[in-house]
């Protein structure tokens, strides 16, 4: 019963199976979900790991940085004086840009499974401003025809939201990588918290000195004094010479350790597994080179952020866009600074598009930030015209 009305507050159906307080089934609910090792895995504690840290800010941070445009089909021509570039390109409202709206909501997708902005219109239904929601203000529900709407929890009440004005971006399968992962995140919380009591409460000796007899306790007092003495700071490395039979055996890496060592790299790589992003990037450089960085560049691309990209394009369609719109424009990150490869390799590549007809003298400086000249807009090929012909 306690837990029925605990479904109940949270917008949850209460048709589904009898649970207890005390099935594990119960724990999502309160945003906590236990693991093998148990550890509970949530938000929080899990950016604590550096490699989750990381891939969240990776992920989060370029897809941000990324400009959005709009664009016409027909002629692919940028169409900066329609009323919703703003929202995309320069601001979402007064106090939040663009580029900072897009870095929070796939924050708040890759730690919560989707991520919410509440889009205002003026009076003639003109899109106006999209502002961030928090994650646990607004729950999706669905029509029995399968359309979507949205709950939102404000300080007058439950409001109810068409799908038309909540921008939603959302992970693949609507869970996020940190409940998916929550084991190998576990781990790694597990090695870090064994790791921090083995340095504090078992620390361990870099070298054994052995005697052949008994020594008392002062004899050791002096014997390991006048060791730091005269081997320990500028000391270190020096020759020395034991009395007595007396040994000194210094204590090397174990096997274990060394698994250990391992098995913390063996977590990096499973948590790059969860965020599809190649482990290089999480700094695992253990199987990288510099001659596959531009390929694991490229691979950042294709397997992590094309689908986000795509995402967050139809996001901002379905909110900004009428149907009569969509069929006429389209909004697409701009990735050429992602994908742009060195400078030489770059003049190479906009010669060969400048000599196929593909790009004008303005489109390769619009590549390159700079502003167009009179006449760069024709197609020739610069490298078959004569001086006659430029003479004409």
């Amino acid at each position: 019963m306690a837990l029925t009305k605990i479904k109940k507050a949270l917008g949850f159906s209460v048709e589904e199976k009898a649970l207890t307080l005390t099935d594990t089934d119960v724990f999502p609910f309160f945003g906590v979900t236990p693991t093998a090792s148990g550890v509970s895995v949530g938000p929080s504690n899990a950016m604590r790991v550096p490699a989750v840290n990381c891939a969240v800010s990776l992920i989060s941070e370029t897809i941000g940085d990324l400009p959005f445009k709009l664009y016409d089909r027909a002629s692919k021509e940028t169409l900066k004086d329609h009323p919703v570039y703003r929202l995309v390109h320069d601001e979402a409202n007064e106090w939040t840009n663009a580029n900072d709206l897009r870095k929070q909501l796939t924050r708040d997708a890759l730690l919560h499974g989707s991520g919410h902005a509440l889009l205002t219109r003026l009076n003639d239904e003109t899109p106006f401003e999209f502002r961030r929601l928090e994650p646990s203000k607004i729950q999706q529900r669905f029509e029995p025809d399968g359309e979507p709407f949205y709950l939102v929890s404000t300080d007058q009440g439950q409001e109810r939201w068409s799908y038309r004005d909540v921008l939603r971006i959302e992970v693949s399968g609507g869970v996020s990588p940190i409940a998916m992962g929550r084991e190998a995140i576990a781990l790694a919380l597990t090695f870090e918290t064994y790791m921090a009591r083995q340095l504090k409460n078992g620390a361990r000796p870099s070298i054994v000195i052995e005697a052949e007899k008994a020594l008392t306790a002062e004899a050791k007092k002096k014997i390991l004094s006048d060791w730091e003495l005269c081997f320990s700071g500028d000391n270190t490395g020096k020759p020395a010479f034991l009395d007595e039979g007396m040994k000194a055996r210094p204590i090397s890496l174990s096997l274990a350790d060394a698994q250990f060592a391992e098995s913390r790299l063996d977590q990096i790589r499973e948590i790059a597994r969860v965020f599809n992003i190649p482990a290089a990037m999480l700094g695992e450089l253990s199987r990288a080179t510099w001659s596959n960085l531009e390929q694991l560049n490229r691979q950042f691309y294709d397997m992590t952020l094309k689908p986000w990209l795509t995402d967050w394009s139809w996001a901002y369609a379905r909110c900004l866009l009428t149907p009569e719109e969509r069929r006429e424009s389209y909004f697409e990150a701009v990735t050429d600074d992602l994908l742009t490869t060195d400078t030489a390799a770059r003049a190479t590549a906009y010669g060969q598009y400048r000599s196929m007809g593909v790009l004008s003298a303005n489109d390769v400086r619009a590549g390159l930030n700079l502003p167009p000249r009179e006449g760069g807009d024709e197609l020739s090929n610069p490298y078959t015209t004569t001086q006659k012909e430029q003479a004409e």
